[in-house]
């Protein structure tokens, strides 16, 4: 049945159907019948990783509704709950559907006390032999402890924890008490500020810790061990955090609105970082840079500062009601971390910036057969992890950056103001923003945003140009289709670049229908090549004369050059420009770029057309003059930067025995390239890449990378890989199937590198017959993994491969499973995007 507001008026008793994870029903009665929610919780960490955690919860809470049990979420064991009582009296323990039932009558209108003696569930304990850490996003708290896992019901903790006595901890509040018991030391925090339960969290362990006030007083825990880094490093975490904290606060006209601002680095963490009130975590690789860095590491290690800052308003000061909305809080965390980056890297040209970081990410999913709707539809919280991706995370700041566009910057940022002061400490849907926004602008809100947020796809563009007797432009019109055939139209605006000799005209387009006449290109002269999207803002396929490519890389603007390459890629995959034509434009470029972001596009995409889409025919036929053109530009006077990105490409492909003896020798530091800083996970990649190119002193290789990691926790992540780089298949062998087992999978990242070695594709022939297995367990994978894993395993599994035996396996595998799961099946077709266009591609290319 469908509940709707208005409970307390009704006299009919709900019939609430229970069932596992946190179905909208459920969600939507509970927080009708609780509120004033207060979760004291203690922890009692033993020393060792194998041994349970026990512990304790007395949940103080306000109820306004007795016609139904309190369910409880807790997807653990029932024999992990040792008593339940109410109000003082113990009761009967009531466990079924990962939920937790209190009776009614065990309750009382208005304030209760609810206490629980329970084990510590492990799944998100991220328990490691000398630390451990929390990650309870977006429906994994019920997995930790008993509680209301549900966005809307927001609580504050009061935490205590027992540790071995040389661990340090962090969480949500200030540390009010330390008592020292033996081996162990007993913590007792202060009332955190009021939260989602997927915000809560705690860190303890083994670590590092520095206190700085660049403004704000930050404390920092870390494990990074190398000094270099460490030096080079520190003051710019805490000044990147005060940075965006004094953007935001002006931003929003809104203070920080938190008791702190702490955070942890994790070797071993999942995603980039996790914004946990209080406590932020952090991938330790990306906050710890050396001075061999590039800019576009220095960039993204603040951008993900950014991001994370960005959240406190975002996401934990205002949250969404329900997942559904998830995306609402990463497109607001990349779309001000985008903006926070102005001041702080003056040089860098942001809209470029911009553009390199969302647009193929958001094309690789939303051209895909897996393609979805920025906004989805969420049934039951248990699905919630399936809704992340890119379509959240770049199509989102995409779509929003044309709203502001569509808007203009000051009604827009009004509109954000009087949406964070409305709904501060509170939660809140797309449609409460769509209806501020639409009072601060003459735009139809909803219409603009029903298909932006609402569906799936992108345009595919194209135009007809007339010309008159004197060769000047009489007619130029553009036409726009959605890719799935559909009706749809997005509304957006980009500039047209008209080439000429001597200059470039710039048109702006504004197309709010499925055709344009562009006006002011009428009486202009015929122009040598015509640049769609110069400006990188429309989202979509843009016309592109696949015989004119030439001009390309001699466009002085840059985002115009990045905008070109990205749409010569797209129009190949979709069959407008044949692999070998793109493949000699990314080839040109790489000899002329000397902008890194460029740069990155044209290399990544020349890599893909090598490896995906090229026969074995056409690349032993191109090999050696790309190893030629790289290492020789390798040794021209470039900047850093520059050369870290070629030199990225050169060692991706130095597989031949010249390619091989080139890169071995630069291992082994008997050459050294002038300008070029490389650091040890350099080398570590470098000695990886020669195992897996066979080279002849491999083990010897990997032997003395391993030895030479001075990092405790790199060495136990080289040392986990190994396997994957044995040149012994039944060492691979034997690493695949051990991944069966999930205590195998819970270093998600090192797996994800693990298979993408095991898949590379100069090893396909011997690993595709595990093409199956890795189909066969991925429903398990989302079972048992976090909510990047999935897709990191299907990326690393048969994405990466091009073959007809891999496309017919997952034919095979869908025609065999006609009941797989709708969302893991999105995840596929996303995964295998390129393996289904490769079958297109090396036809015409046979």
């Amino acid at each position: 049945m469908t509940i709707t507001i208005g409970f307390s008026q009704s006299k009919t008793k709900v019939n609430l159907i229970v069932e596992n994870g946190v179905s909208e029903q459920l969600a939507q009665f509970r927080k009708h019948q609780i509120s004033d929610v207060t979760y004291n919780l203690s922890f009692e960490i033993p020393k060792h990783k194998s041994e349970n955690i026990n512990a304790q919860l007395a949940l103080i809470l306000t109820l306004s509704d007795l016609s139904q049990s309190v369910y409880l979420d807790f997807k653990e064991k029932s024999q992990n709950i040792k008593s339940v009582s109410a109000n003082g009296k113990q009761i009967a323990m009531v466990h079924e559907k990962g939920h937790i039932a209190i009776p009614p009558g065990s309750l009382i209108s208005g304030k209760n006390t609810i206490e629980i003696s329970f084990i510590a569930g492990n799944l998100s304990l991220n328990r490691n032999d000398d630390f451990l850490y929390t990650l309870l996003v977006p429906d994994r708290a019920s997995t930790l402890f008993p509680c209301f896992d549900q966005p809307d019901i927001k609580a504050t903790y009061k935490l205590s924890l027992s540790v071995p006595k040389e661990w340090s901890v962090l969480a949500a509040a200030d540390v009010k008490e330390k008592v020292e018991k033996g081996d162990f030391t007993s913590y007792t925090f202060g009332e955190s500020d009021k939260m989602s339960t997927y915000l809560f969290s705690f860190v303890a362990g083994k670590f590092n810790s520095v206190t700085k006030k660049p403004g704000l007083e930050m404390t920092f825990l870390y494990r990074e061990n190398d000094k270099n880094k460490i030096e080079s490093s520190t003051d710019t975490i805490f000044s990147l955090h005060q940075q965006s904290l004094d953007f935001l606060e002006k931003y929003t006209n809104y203070k920080f609105p938190f008791q702190k601002l702490d955070f942890a680095s994790i070797p071993v963490f999942q995603y980039g970082g996790m914004e946990h009130v209080g406590a932020i975590q952090y991938r330790e690789s990306t906050l710890f840079l050396d001075n061999s860095a590039t800019d576009s590491e220095k960039l993204n290690r603040a951008k993900l500062i950014a991001h994370e800052t960005s959240h406190m308003w975002f996401g934990d000061l205002v949250t969404m009601k329900w997942f559904d909305d998830v995306w609402m809080k990463e497109v607001f965390a990349n779309f001000m971390a985008d903006k926070i980056m102005n001041p702080i890297f003056p040089k860098v040209n942001h809209n470029l910036q911009f553009f390199t970081a969302h647009y193929s990410s958001a094309y690789a999913e939303d051209r895909s057969l897996g393609t979805h709707p920025i906004r989805q539809h969420l049934e039951n919280l248990k699905d919630a992890g399936s809704l992340y991706g890119a379509m959240i995370y770049n199509k989102a700041p995409i779509m929003m950056r044309q709203l502001e566009a569509s808007m203009g910057k000051e009604p827009f940022q009004k509109g954000i103001q009087k949406y964070i002061q409305k709904y501060a400490n509170d939660n809140a849907d797309w449609n409460n923003l769509v209806e501020i926004l639409d009072a601060e602008t003459p735009l139809d809100m909803k219409k603009w945003s029903e298909v932006w947020v609402n569906k799936s796809g992108r345009a595919i563009f194209t135009d007809k140009i007339e010309y008159d007797a004197k060769n000047r432009i009489k007619k130029f019109e553009i036409q726009q289709q959605a890719e799935d055939k559909s009706n749809n139209v997005w509304p957006q605006i980009f500039q047209i670049g008209l080439v000429y000799a001597n200059e470039i005209k710039v048109l702006t387009a504004n197309i709010t229908a499925k055709n344009l006449a562009v006006k002011e290109a009428s009486g202009l002269a015929k122009p040598l090549a015509v640049v769609y999207n110069y400006n990188g803002f429309g989202y979509g396929v843009f016309p592109l004369d696949g015989n004119n490519l030439e001009y390309i890389s001699t466009l002085k603007d840059e985002v115009a050059r990045a905008a070109s390459y990205s749409n010569l890629f797209e129009n190949t995959l979709i069959g407008n420009v044949s692999a070998d034509k793109a493949f000699n434009c990314f080839l040109k470029g790489i000899q002329s770029e000397e902008n890194e972001l460029v740069l990155r596009i044209v290399s990544g995409n020349l890599n893909t057309i090598y490896w995906r889409f090229f026969t074995e025919e056409q690349q032993n036929k191109v090999q050696k003059q790309l190893l030629g053109i790289l290492y020789e530009r390798l040794q021209a006077n470039l900047s850093a930067n520059i050369k870290k990105t070629l030199f990225g490409l050169f060692s991706s492909v130095a597989y031949s025995d010249s390619g091989k003896a080139s890169l071995y020798k630069i291992w082994n530091r008997e050459v050294s390239i002038s300008g070029l800083k490389l650091n040890e996970d350099d080398y570590t990649n470098m000695a990886m890449n020669l195992a897996i190119f066979k080279h002849e002193k491999a083990d010897e290789i990997l032997e003395k990378t391993r030895t030479s990691i001075s990092n405790p926790d790199k060495k136990k992540r080289f040392e986990f890989l190994l396997p994957s780089l044995s040149k012994d298949e039944s060492v691979r062998n034997a690493f695949i199937e051990s991944l069966k087992d999930d205590a195998n999978r819970e270093k998600e990242s090192w797996v994800s590198v693990g298979l993408a070695n095991v898949n590379h594709p100069l090893r396909q022939e011997n690993a595709q017959k595990y093409i199956r297995f890795s189909l066969d367990l991925v429903d398990e994978i989302q079972r048992t993994g976090d909510i990047f894993f999935p897709k990191d395993w299907l990326d690393n599994t048969i994405g990466k491969y091009s073959s007809k035996y891999a496309f017919d396996e997952v034919q095979r595998f869908l025609k065999e499973n006609p009941n797989f799961s709708p969302i893991l099946k999105r995840k596929l077709f996303m995964a295998t995007d390129l393996l289904y266009k490769a079958q297109n591609i090396k036809k015409e290319t046979e």
